[in-house]
């Protein structure tokens, strides 16, 4: 067992998970938030899960509320906003912090793995995205102004 896989998770309904349940996918990890400019990201991110998901794709969203404090909503209000406004089919999480003291271990490991803009390890904004392979190796960190259908030929390539 990797030290990813020990991370521990909380779904958006408030269950516990862990990284362990999504061993051997490729997985795209991404801060989210309902009232952000990139929150229309929300359809190319299901676009990419429905076209990839049978063939070991997932993509797991962890609304945030760091960045001038769009995702103000609590976890039934989010599960609901993406359910109707854009048919989220993918996993949803608990609201998480990115950065700062508290940040998510789970960031704190993808900040380690794969540094940002310039070096950077801070997450900028939401809609940050970091893409994993079948390992749980950090392959590749995209900025927010990334659209998600431009990932599609380096998720191919993982699959």
């Amino acid at each position: 067992m990797s030290a990813l896989d020990e991370i521990a998770l909380l779904t958006i309904t408030g269950e516990p998970t862990s990284m362990a349940a999504y061993r051997g996918q490729v997985i795209l990890v991404v801060n989210v938030a309902s009232r952000c400019g990139f929150t229309p990201q929300y359809a190319g991110l299901q676009m990419l899960y429905q076209q990839y998901h049978t063939r070991g794709f997932t993509i797991l969203a962890f609304p945030c509320n760091q960045f001038a404090w769009q995702e103000p909503a609590d976890g039934d209000e989010i599960a609901t906003f993406c359910q109707q406004q854009f048919a989220v089919q993918f996993p949803l999480f608990a609201k998480t912090n990115v950065n700062g003291r508290r940040a998510h271990p789970l960031f704190r490991y993808l900040k380690r793995a794969q540094a940002g803009c310039l070096g950077t390890k801070a997450i900028k904004w939401n809609f940050t995205k970091f893409l994993l392979d079948r390992q749980g190796h950090v392959v590749a960190r995209f900025a927010p102004t990334t659209m998600p259908e431009t990932l599609a030929e380096k998720i191919e390539s993982l699959l």
